[in-house]
């Protein structure tokens, strides 16, 4: 399978007047939740039920893990952690739970995922369509 990708023109945010070509990954389709899970149970005895339950407790069991402040460790998809924005102050003495901004998620791939992004995946021109 490749990644698909298209020709892109976009207006240079530093100078409006210059325009930019890049390319574009094409996405092909979404794929849900019952889909990876009847997937899944093609390949071992699990029905895609059991599957599907283990796919949906994943979720929060994730969440209630990262709000303890650990680090979720899921092998080969790779590790999320909670990361933060806050103001910046002079003094840290100024510093408090109210110069917080944002929670956000950090993705850090895996080793073997950051190897396939780099050297194993191939790219094809989008068709042209009318």
């Amino acid at each position: 399978m490749a990644i698909r990708y298209r020709y892109s023109k976009r207006k240079n945010p530093l100078n409006t007047n210059e325009t930019q070509h890049i390319l574009q990954a094409v996405s092909t389709g979404t794929v849900d939740l019952e889909t990876i899970a009847y997937e899944i149970s093609n390949e071992c005895t699990l029905s895609p039920v059991d599957v599907h339950a283990v796919l949906m407790a994943l979720g929060p069991k994730i969440q209630m893990h990262l709000s303890d402040g650990k680090i979720v460790d899921l092998a080969h998809l790779g590790k999320y952690k909670i990361g933060l924005k806050s103001k910046s102050v002079t003094d840290p003495s100024l510093l408090s739970k109210k110069n917080i901004e944002k929670f956000y998620l950090n993705f850090q791939p895996s080793i073997k995922m950051k190897h396939w992004l780099k050297k194993g995946v191939t790219a094809l021109k989008e068709a042209k369509t009318n």
